[in-house]
């Protein structure tokens, strides 16, 4: 098995990082303020780390049973509903209403072909004590939620959904195969805030009725175990930040604290705002980890509590197992400290390496994202580059991220009928004010455009043209053998795309489809697909399969499940959805565990 010694990368690396805290943080609490232990106004039935999506949700639950639940999380208020605030609201459903509506014929049975294909699942699914057990089951339970309750449910509390559904990651060239066989990404109408809305509300008004109270600033240090059962936690108490959401908060501590309840629900995200726990994890099979990467979540996205979960006895499982995305551009007006933001590409953009040699199948926009993430690694740099038009931006071209789509953000129905006829406003500024971005009317202009911008002189004019000039002859015919022009013809033959997502063929080198466009691509970090093992309950498991009493976790940092429900890769829309699966599970049984 590849990386056997992998599972405890994350604990060496971090037990370190996250002891050397806990005595500086003690240090300066001793002197700012006394530490203060637990008391009958501080416990309750249930603690949960985290008030990200999964702890929003777990903690609805808890509440809705009637238990007294207390919400902690080390960032201030504004930045409640986590890293689900800035998404683009994507989510995984099988034979929706939005699919029929669209004429895609998708079933249960489809996704689970498709869901096992992708995720390649080869670590012990057989064995209780494999790394792939409990996510193969959480797989198969999250498959058939998608396919059966999850919509319903969420529509009940208010949410509804683009009616355009999109094609998500189309994988490798194999029915049964990586990627999905059909258009499965459906889009939140308000985008992540409308994803994490009926969550919070849930749980305001929870605290409105003294049922849940919310702890912000507390950073968890520790949880406490005692007789093998996990029954409270401790840590420090943050300086009060009034920074916006996603600004990096404060780290000074102004006391510290202890609270105790039966049961302590994890919900603490993943490692993708640390590079050096994401290259600690790399796996051999990507390649080299990358030099420079950008970053596609907040600050306070640092694994911490991977490790410490660990040292109260919890296994964390496939933490070589992660999702960064190809596609990255560098924020010209960033939020946290190096943002970047996705390019939800359409099919048509030429891919090229950084030396200007095109990307063959499947590293075609769209595809299969951890393939291309190894050929770029393969090249020997941390970038890539498309090359495109104007006319394909305008039509293909979305940006990740709730603040780049204020149309659907605000449910403005008027914005969003703008994008028929001219390019979203959020492109037209990054391709202005992005450093990534490069303009030109002509072939030799683009090259010497992209030369400057990284100052190495790698793109050969003749050799790029050629290439481009091989590929704009392969559409003069309705059939080719070159495979994306087949992947653009196939795309074209479904509604959606026809309609918003790609723009008709035609030669890159057309004067009538300019400017000529090539964008500089980034590695971007974003999410962990391994984590603490969990029972199909939520409950985290030991070194010897056995769950640990008192604890549980849902979300990223159980690997959205399981402790890696998506195997080695994503059907994307599927990370909200896991939280949202996981946070419902873990709260519903840790409810049932705490029942008088």
């Amino acid at each position: 098995m590849e990386n056997s010694s992998v599972p405890g990368a994350i604990t060496r690396r971090r037990a370190l990082t996250v002891a050397g805290g806990v005595f500086a943080g003690a240090a300066l609490a001793q002197a700012a303020s006394p530490a203060f232990g637990a008391t009958a106004a501080s416990d309750a039935d249930a603690i949960v780390v985290g008030h990200g999506l999964a702890g929003l949700v777990a903690t609805a639950e808890l509440a809705a049973a009637g238990r007294k639940v207390l919400l902690l999380d080390q960032e201030p208020e504004a930045s409640l509903g986590g890293q689900a605030f800035w998404s683009f609201g994507g989510l995984f459903f099988v034979d929706s209403a939005e699919q029929r509506l669209m004429g895609v014929k998708d079933s249960r049975e489809l996704a689970w072909q498709d869901w096992l294909g992708t995720a390649g699942f080869d670590r012990g699914v057989d064995d209780p004590e494999g790394q792939d057990h409990w996510a193969y089951k959480w797989a198969e339970a999250y498959v058939d939620f998608a396919a059966e309750e999850k919509r319903a449910w969420l529509a009940g509390l208010g949410m509804q959904w683009f009616p355009i559904v999109g094609w998500a990651e189309r994988g490798g060239g194999l029915a049964d195969g990586h990627g999905n066989s059909v258009p499965r990404f459906h889009v939140t109408w308000g985008t992540g805030p409308a994803v994490v809305e009926p969550f919070e509300k849930k749980v305001r008004a929870a605290v409105a009725d003294r049922l849940v109270t919310f702890r912000f600033r507390h950073r968890v240090d520790e949880l406490i175990v005692t007789g093998g059962a996990v029954t409270g936690v401790r840590g420090a108490v943050l300086q009060p930040s009034d920074v916006a959401r996603g600004k990096p908060s404060s780290r000074t501590v102004v006391g510290e604290f202890e609270l105790r309840a039966p049961v302590v629900v994890v919900t603490s995200g993943g490692i993708g705002a640390d590079h050096d726990l994401v290259r600690a994890n790399w796996p051999a099979r990507l390649g080299s980890p990358p030099k420079s990467m950008i970053t596609g979540v907040p600050a306070h996205v640092d694994g911490r509590m991977l490790a410490i979960t660990e040292r109260a006895g919890g296994r964390i499982v496939n933490p070589d197992r992660m999702w960064h995305y190809t596609e990255g551009l560098k924020n010209y007006d960033p939020i946290w400290p190096g943002h970047g933001i996705r390019i939800l590409p359409g099919p048509s953009s030429m891919w090229f390496d950084a030396t200007g040699k095109r990307f063959s199948s499947p590293d075609i926009p769209g595809y299969d994202t951890l393939h291309t993430l190894k050929s770029i690694t393969d090249s020997g740099h941390d970038y890539s580059w498309f090359v495109t038009t104007q006319k394909i931006i305008a039509k293909e071209f979305a940006l990740s991220g709730s603040e780049q789509n204020p149309d659907l953000t605000e449910k403005n129905i008027w914005k969003l009928l703008s994008r028929i006829w001219q390019t979203p406003e959020p492109i037209e500024r990054f391709k202005e004010k992005g450093e990534d971005f490069v303009v030109a009317k002509t072939l030799p202009e683009l090259v010497a455009g992209m030369n400057k911008l990284t100052g190495d002189d790698l793109i050969d004019l003749a050799g790029l043209k050629r290439q481009i000039e091989a590929r704009d002859r392969e559409i003069d015919n309705p059939y080719t053998k070159d495979v994306q022009v087949m992947g653009i013809r196939n795309a074209l033959a479904y509604p959606g795309d026809t309609l918003s997502r790609t723009a008709s063929v035609h030669r890159i080198l057309d004067p009538g489809a300019g400017p000529l466009i090539a964008v500089r691509l980034n590695i971007l970090t974003r999410k962990t697909l391994g984590g603490l093992q969990t029972d199909l309950s939520g409950r985290v498991l030991n070194a010897a399969g056995t769950p640990i009493a008192g604890l549980y976790a849902a979300g990223e940092v159980a690997g959205f499940g399981g402790g890696g429900v998506h195997g080695y890769r994503s059907l994307e829309g599927t990370f909200l959805g896991g939280c949202l699966f996981s946070g419902r599970t873990a709260g519903r049984a840790a409810a049932a565990a705490t029942a008088s």
